[in-house]
């Protein structure tokens, strides 16, 4: 829970509901860029275990909601024990990860827990029920996000809320991830972000 006494998943849903648009971050580039646009949801996508703590409190003191991925932290395994450091050294809000076991530690650990999934085929698409089941996420980041057909799928056979995310790069991208049911879009492209 947070200071409010909501939940971080509710946290974070009621803000991609009111801002779809997630800032993914690469680098410390885009970390400052991030941290002077007006979108409050950011996905850590790089760091390592010398920097996360500090880097997760700046996002926190420019009044940010922190999701990291897990699996790009150096020094830091995709395993349970990594989540909960997470949790007790820095204020993450939420964790992703392509794991489905390490979602699963993210939501006990009672941080907003992100599935992201690559489709591929229909081979994929058809093991994402079974992924769904064993992390048990709050929300689910499709890769490539500019598939709409795709999230109109997603959306008619699964209830976990979906973000596109991946190749999401130009305001068309956007508006048809969001019109084909997508809660949010997850995007390194900060022309996108400025839209």
């Amino acid at each position: 829970m947070d200071r409010t006494g909501r939940t971080r998943e509710t946290t974070v849903l009621e803000s991609l509901q009111s801002d779809p648009v997630i800032a993914s971050v690469k680098d410390e580039t885009a970390l400052s860029a991030a941290l002077a646009s007006e979108h409050e949801v950011l996905f850590l996508l790089y760091g390592s275990l010398i920097d996360i703590e500090q880097t997760v409190e700046r996002c926190k003191a420019a009044g940010k909601i922190v999701l990291v991925n897990l699996d790009f932290i150096d020094g830091l395994s995709s395993q349970d024990i990594a989540v909960e450091w997470l949790k007790s050294h820095t204020g993450v809000d939420g964790i992703l990860s392509s794991r489905p076991s390490v979602v699963r530690a993210a939501r006990r650990a009672d941080l907003a827990a992100v599935q992201r999934y690559f489709l591929v085929d229909s081979i994929s698409y058809h093991q994402l029920e079974r992924v769904l089941k064993q992390g048990d996420p709050h929300f689910v980041e499709i890769l490539p996000g500019c598939i709409p057909r795709v999230i109109e799928w997603l959306r008619t056979d699964f209830s976990t809320p979906v973000i596109a995310g991946g190749l999401v790069c130009e305001r068309g991208d956007v508006i048809a991830a969001l019109g084909a049911g997508a809660l949010a879009v997850a995007t390194s492209d900060q022309l996108v972000w400025d839209m």
